[in-house]
C-alpha cells in the first residue's frame, strides 16, 4: 500500500466538507505503521468516497513481486450501501459481484432460475455452452481481474479460502460497526426442521437438561455432520438433479460445514470463543448454536484477507471496545475521527417522552405514544414522516390505535414478507403518509422530502431474551449493552438529514431514551452529543385526527401492501426497566440487514 496516494485516489472532481481533512488524516495513519484504521464518519461525509480513495493505494500488479498481494476489496454488510456503490457514477471502477442467487440463467428453457439452481448446478459434468455469457460468471471474472473488487460482507466471507477471491492489499471495509454482531450472526448455527434437510433421521436430545449442554451439543453435531455428509455424497453422484434436489444438496454441503466449525472451534483449546446454546422446548425441538465474541472466526473470513484495513462508520464509538470485539489489536489501530459538517440547526432532537416502552410499562405508555403520533400528524401536514418501531408487535398495536383514531389513511406499514416493496411504495408516493417501521434504522437514504421527520417509539436495546446478549449481561457488559443501544440511536438519527442544506427532526419518545443517553455519555461522538444538549421539548398542537389528515384528502383505513402481520408483545426481561426486545421471533437485532 502506497498511502500518499489516497488523497490523489479521491474519485470526486472536488473535496466537500472535511473530506481532505479526512483523507490526509488517513493517510498519515496509515504512513505511521497501523495494520487498520477506523474511520468514524458521520452521516454525509461521503463514506464510500472516502472508501474508494482508500482502495487507490492499493499496491498494483505492476509494483507487485509475484507472491505479493495486490488489489483491494470493498465490502459492506448492508445490501442496499452496494446497490447505492454501483449506481454512483464516481464509483464505476468499484467491480460489483453479487452472490449466484442474484443472477438469472440465460439458457432458454432456464430464464426463470437462479444461476444457483441452474443446470450447471443441478448436473453432474455439464459443459454449459454460454458459461462465458453467463452473467454471474462474466462479473465474478472481472471483479478478480480488476483491481477493486466490490461485493457484500456475506459474500465476501463466503468467499474465504477461495482460489477466485484471495488475499488482496487493501480491504475497506464500510458500515462496520458491527462487524462483531455480523460476524455472530453468519457463525451462528440454526438447527430446525426447516434448515435440516434431515430433521426426520435423526433424533434430537434435550441439550439443556445435559449437565453440559455446549458439550452436548457438540456431540449430536458430529453426528448430524456425519448424516448430511453422507446425504450430500448420495445426491453428488446422482447424474441430474432438480432444482430443489440441487437446493437441498447445497444445504446439506453448507449445514456440514457450519456444524464442523463449531465443533472444531469449541474443541480448539486455544480458541476464545465462547458457545451457547438455546433450546427452549426440550428434546426433538429447534437447536441454536451461538458464539460470543467470533474474533477466531474473523481471522479466518476478514483479516487473513488482506494486508491493510479501512473500516468506516458513523458509530464506532469505542475504539478499544471495538477491536476487542473483533479481534484487531488497538496498538497496530488508529482512529480518524471526521467532524459533522451538518448545522445543528439542521438536525435537532426533540423531548416527546410519553413515559417508559419496556415490556412491564408499555400498555401505558404505548396509547399515549399513539396520540403523540396525531399530533406530530398535525405538526407536520405535508411532510411524510417515518416511525422507528422497534418491533413488529408496537407496530401492529401503534397501527390500530391509529386506525381507531380515524388516521389510517394516513398510514403506512410492512410486514417481514414485503419490507422492501412497501418502503419503496411509501419513497415513491408524494403523499405525505407516515410509514410505521421495523429495524430500519441503517442503510435508509431519506434525504430531501423523502421524509422530514421522524420518531423512536421505543430505546432500541437489544433482546435480553437472547442467550448471547445473557451471558454478556452476566459478565457484567452493560457498557456494551448501552452502547450497542445508542450505535442504533446514532444510526437512526442519520436517516432523515443526507446533507448540509438538507433538514430533518427527531423526535423521541420512549424516556428510557434519555436513561440511555446519560448512561453512555462518554460513547457519544461530539457532533451528537451536542445534538443531546440542545434537546428541548417542543409545542405541538392538541390531539385532533383532522387536523393529522388536513394536507391530505385521504379517508378510510390505512394503506397496507402485505399480509396483516399479527405477533404478540413478549417479556425479554433486564435491568433497570429500561430492558430490549419484545419479538423474540425477529432473530438477530440485524437480520434485516444481512444478505447476499
Amino acid at each position: 500500500m502506497d498511502p500518499d496516494r489516497i488523497p490523489a485516489s479521491f474519485p470526486a472532481p472536488s473535496f466537500r466538507g472535511n473530506q481532505r481533512e479526512a483523507l490526509d488524516a488517513i493517510r498519515d495513519a496509515f504512513a505511521a505503521g497501523n495494520d487498520a484504521v477506523l474511520v468514524r464518519a458521520p452521516t454525509g461525509s461521503g463514506k464510500s468516497l472516502l472508501a474508494r480513495a482508500v482502495a487507490g493505494a492499493a499496491r498494483t500488479a505492476e509494483e507487485a513481486e509475484p507472491a505479493e498481494a495486490t488489489g483491494a476489496y470493498y465490502t459492506t454488510p448492508q445490501v442496499s450501501q452496494l446497490d447505492d456503490v454501483a449506481e454512483d457514477d464516481l464509483l464505476q471502477d468499484l467491480n460489483v459481484i453479487r452472490g449466484k442467487r442474484n443472477y438469472t440463467c440465460i439458457l432458454p428453457d432456464e430464464t426463470t432460475t437462479p444461476v444457483d439452481r441452474a443446470p450447471c448446478a443441478r448436473e453432474s459434468g455439464y459443459d454449459c455452452s454460454v458459461k462465458h455469457r453467463c452473467p454471474y460468471y462474466a462479473d465474478r471474472t472481472i471483479a478478480s481481474s480488476r483491481s477493486i473488487a466490490a461485493m457484500t460482507l456475506a459474500y465476501f466471507m463466503q468467499t474465504a479460502g477461495s482460489d477466485v477471491f484471495g488475499r488482496r492489499d487493501v480491504v475497506v471495509i464500510d458500515e462496520a460497526h458491527g462487524l462483531s454482531e455480523w460476524a455472530e450472526m453468519y457463525a451462528t448455527v440454526d438447527l430446525q426442521p426447516e434448515t435440516v434437510p434431515v430433521w426426520d433421521d435423526v433424533g434430537v436430545p434435550d441439550v439443556s437438561a445435559a449437565d453440559d449442554p455446549v458439550d452436548r451439543t457438540a456431540r449430536f453435531a458430529e453426528t448430524l455432520a456425519g448424516v448430511c455428509e453422507r446425504a450430500a455424497e448420495d445426491l453428488a453422484a446422482t447424474p441430474e438433479l432438480t432444482p430443489g434436489e440441487a437446493a437441498r444438496r447445497d444445504r446439506l454441503q453448507d449445514l456440514r460445514s457450519e456444524l464442523s466449525w463449531f465443533v472444531s472451534d469449541y474443541r480448539d483449546p486455544t480458541s476464545t470463543t465462547t458457545w451457547v446454546v438455546d433450546q427452549p422446548d426440550g428434546e426433538g425441538t429447534p437447536i441454536t448454536i451461538k458464539p460470543l465474541d467470533p474474533a477466531r472466526y474473523l481471522h479466518h473470513t476478514v483479516w487473513d484477507r488482506g494486508n491493510k484495513f479501512a473500516l468506516l462508520s458513523a458509530t464506532i464509538l469505542d475504539k478499544e471496545a471495538f477491536c476487542r470485539g473483533v479481534g484487531l489489536d488497538p496498538s497496530n489501530v488508529a482512529l480518524v475521527d471526521v467532524p459533522h459538517t451538518f448545522p445543528l440547526e439542521n438536525r435537532p432532537l426533540y423531548d416527546v417522552t410519553q413515559g417508559k416502552m419496556t415490556y412491564e410499562r408499555r400498555d401505558d405508555t404505548l396509547p399515549d405514544v399513539a396520540r403523540l403520533l396525531v399530533r406530530l400528524m398535525a405538526a407536520h401536514p405535508e411532510e411524510k414522516g417515518l416511525v422507528h418501531c422497534h418491533s413488529y408487535a408496537i407496530q401492529e398495536r401503534l397501527a390500530d390505535r391509529l386506525d381507531d383514531f380515524g388516521v389510517g389513511a394516513r398510514i403506512r406499514a410492512h410486514d417481514r414478507d414485503d419490507r422492501n416493496d412497501a418502503l419503496e411504495a411509501w419513497k415513491a408516493t408524494t403523499d405525505p403518509d407516515v410509514f410505521l417501521s421495523v429495524k430500519m434504522e441503517e442503510a435508509l437514504d431519506l434525504r430531501g422530502d423523502l421524509a422530514r421527520w421522524q420518531v423512536l417509539c421505543k430505546a432500541p436495546y437489544l433482546n435480553t431474551g437472547d442467550s448471547r446478549v445473557a451471558q454478556r449481561l452476566e459478565d457484567g457488559q452493560w457498557a456494551w449493552y448501552y452502547r450497542v443501544a445508542l450505535r442504533t440511536v446514532i444510526q437512526a438519527a442519520g436517516r432523515v438529514v443526507r446533507a448540509p442544506d438538507d433538514h430533518g427532526v427527531t423526535y423521541l419518545a420512549d424516556s428510557s431514551l434519555l436513561d440511555l443517553f446519560d448512561r453512555a455519555r462518554t460513547d457519544m461522538p461530539a457532533w451528537f452529543a451536542d445534538a443531546v444538549d440542545a434537546m428541548d421539548r417542543p409545542d405541538l398542537p392538541e390531539f385532533d385526527p383532522e387536523a393529522a389528515l388536513a394536507g391530505t384528502d385521504a379517508t378510510g383505513s390505512r394503506r397496507r401492501s402485505g399480509t396483516r402481520q399479527t405477533s404478540t408483545d413478549r417479556s425479554s426481561g433486564g435491568a433497570s426497566g429500561s430492558t430490549g426486545g419484545d419479538d423474540a421471533d425477529d432473530g438477530h437485532p440485524l437480520s434485516d440487514v444481512w444478505g447476499e
